[in-house]
């Protein structure tokens, strides 16, 4: 007696940028500083259900370059993907969402802010790596019962 038992799949479908844009509110004069400016980076992700066992997950970084009170550039970065999940326990879909996805895409966002910013006329950033698996545990013990995934 043999069962078919439908296998688990994970899939990337598409990888697209969802939203890109830099600032620089002050130049030209910004190009006449010298000194180094102070980094502010944030990392954020979210996923949800868009459609049948299709996923849209997006990393987004912002990353704003200050001298004192001066802003000398912001620049964001949203990287998107469409992931299918076939078969795959409701359990181990928030940590694919959350952690797997996330880390499938931050390379790409990566390279997006560093070649932005370069465009801006700075020198490129040049992000460091993140623990998305630390992310979602923190976000989970902060609030355990919103799921990352939400269907639509």
């Amino acid at each position: 007696m043999a069962t078919t038992e439908a296998q688990p799949s994970f899939q990337i479908e598409k990888l697209y940028v969802k939203d890109l844009s830099l600032e620089l509110p002050n130049a030209p004069q910004i190009f006449m500083q010298a000194e180094n400016p102070q980094l502010e980076i944030q990392v954020r992700n979210e996923g949800q259900k868009f459609a049948d066992a299709l996923y849209e997950v997006v990393v987004t970084v912002t990353v704003t370059a200050k001298v004192g009170e001066k802003t000398l550039f912001l620049a964001e970065a949203a990287q998107a993907g469409i992931f299918s999940l076939r078969d795959i326990a409701e359990a181990d879909i928030g940590p694919l969402l959350g952690i797997a996805c996330p880390n499938i895409l931050y390379p790409y966002v990566r390279e997006a802010i560093s070649d932005l910013v370069t465009r801006g006329g700075f020198p490129p950033v040049l992000l460091a790596p993140v623990s998305f698996e630390a992310l979602y545990t923190q976000r989970n013990q902060v609030q355990p019962d919103v799921p990352l995934a939400t269907a639509s």
